[in-house]
């Protein structure tokens, strides 16, 4: 619960500084359609999308989700650009640049299914706004190429400036939604084909690389032994990743350098040998093997067992009668 109140405040800390950079920039181009370059029509028309921006957010930005007011704002953005982007189609070429920032801020909020659907609703309308600036005829207001020159570097400059927004709110958002939606425990589990052994890996790194594997190494079983990270089912490498803030890629690298072919061999050894702690101070009369296997971090006891038997070669029954 603690991780979602953490998201929703980051997402509406997001929203609420887009809202202002925005109205500034509306604000301004205001200002240039009605001083600067006279244009009537959109200037009306930018003050208009500044109101309908502002003022509803205000009063619907604690009485909805962040998910829907973005969803919402993502769907009218098009629509209300429709206009913009034809007046300006056949003199400028950034106008459509108008539309770029709305996969980036798919990508934050939802799910890479949607980021889709949003990149062709993007897509779309640009081709819906190509075949009506080619086939119909508008009597837009003409502007000099000093005015579309100065329009579009304002533009690049604005849509620069939201780009480098989300970007920054991005690794702040998806950090704790890792940990909040973890890869399924499955994942975890290693084929049954795969050889879970410890393997010496023939590698030649470079002396400060093998230097950064080995303090790493040394940093992720300092963690996993002291926080016992391995007891928790849903644990994968992403998790690790964000616990370490250390890429991911470079975490499988240090493992793979000191000889387990991959994160789940790693990790499954962790595991087990909890397990063969617990089965010499555990009281079988008083507890189960199941609470055993769980206690270390599996979800269930065929993987318990296929697992064990693939690192010890023996079943848990078995090792149980040879050593205890």
């Amino acid at each position: 619960m603690q991780k979602k109140e953490q998201i929703k405040k980051l997402k509406l800390e997001l929203m609420d500084r887009y809202v202002a950079i925005m109205t500034f920039i509306l604000a301004a181009y205001v200002i240039i359609f009605t001083f600067l370059t006279p244009d009537k029509i959109m200037s009306w028309y930018i003050a208009l999308g500044l109101i309908l921006l502002g003022g509803p957010y205000l009063f619907t930005r604690k009485r909805f989700s962040p998910d829907f007011l973005v969803h919402f704002f993502l769907i009218s953005v098009p629509i209300y650009s429709f206009y913009i982007i034809l007046a300006f189609w056949e003199n400028s070429v950034a106008c459509f640049s108008i539309l770029l920032p709305i996969p980036l801020g798919a990508y934050i909020f939802f799910s890479k299914k949607e980021v889709l659907l949003y990149t062709l609703y993007v897509v779309l309308t640009i081709i819906t706004i190509s075949i009506v600036a080619n086939n119909f005829n508008f009597n837009f207001p003409k502007h000099t190429q000093e005015e579309i020159k100065f329009n579009d570097t304002l533009l690049f400059i604005s849509n620069i400036s939201i780009v480098f927004l989300l970007i920054y709110y991005k690794d702040k958002i998806k950090r704790p939604e890792a940990l909040d939606h973890p890869t399924p425990p499955d994942s975890l589990v290693l084929s049954k084909n795969e050889n879970v052994s410890k393997v010496v890996i023939k590698t030649t790194p470079d002396p400060i690389d093998a230097e950064a594997f080995e303090k790493l190494f040394e940093k992720i079983e300092t963690i996993m032994s002291q926080d016992m990270l391995f007891k928790d089912p849903k644990f994968n490498l992403s998790r690790l990743s964000v616990v370490l803030e250390v890429n991911s890629s470079y975490i499988s690298k240090a493992i793979r350098y000191k000889g387990y072919p991959n994160f789940n061999t790693f990790l499954n050894n962790y595991r087990i040998n909890y397990v063969k702690k617990l089965f010499t101070e555990i009281d079988f009369q008083k507890a189960t093997l199941m609470y055993i296997y769980t206690e270390s971090g599996f979800s269930n006891q065929s993987t318990f067992n296929r697992v064990f038997k693939q690192i010890e070669g023996i079943t848990p029954s078995e090792y149980i009668q040879q050593n205890l």
